[in-house]
């Protein structure tokens, strides 16, 4: 099994805006909050101080996992004849109404913006799907019936 992780450009374009943020200004802010806090006197009372600690750590946790996302991202260009990919726009009929969709790698999936990850089981079942094919999805509250009306690149 491979050990690279999929991205769309945007996706990978936005953990690497995000890297930057918390190495620059959001690690400085909280490690000037935790100087200020342990200049307040006695830490073992002080939830300013713990706060600040772990807001730090956050940070640095944060940091270290976004590095290693970038080391194993892949980022995936959806190509006209594979059909759907990770990074492909789609157009659906859900129900005889019309959905959009974005298949994109499971970091930077949200199903709230309509953003479905390759991993998920609607989006591995819209994987090589061709325009004007119908995709039957069983999930936990039954079955989806989806029919591909459009693809965007």
């Amino acid at each position: 099994m491979s050990d690279k992780i999929q991205f769309t450009q945007e996706g990978f374009d936005n953990l690497k805006l995000e890297h930057e943020d918390l190495i620059g200004p959001r690690r400085a802010k909280a490690v000037k909050r935790l100087a200020l806090a342990r200049s307040m006197g006695d830490l073992s009372e002080n939830s300013e101080y713990q706060a600040a600690k772990e807001e730090l750590s956050f940070v640095e946790g944060r940091i270290q996992e976004i590095e290693e996302l970038i080391k194993k991202a892949e980022i995936m260009v959806s190509t006209p004849t594979s059909g759907i990919t990770v990074g492909t726009n789609i157009v659906v009929e859900k129900n005889g109404k019309e959905e959009s969709y974005s298949i994109v790698g499971e970091f930077e999936a949200n199903p709230l913006n309509n953003k479905l990850s390759s991993t998920s089981p609607i989006g591995k079942a819209f994987l090589g799907k061709k325009e004007g094919e119908t995709v039957i999805v069983e999930v936990p509250a039954g079955k989806l019936k989806y029919k591909i009306l459009k693809i965007k690149r």
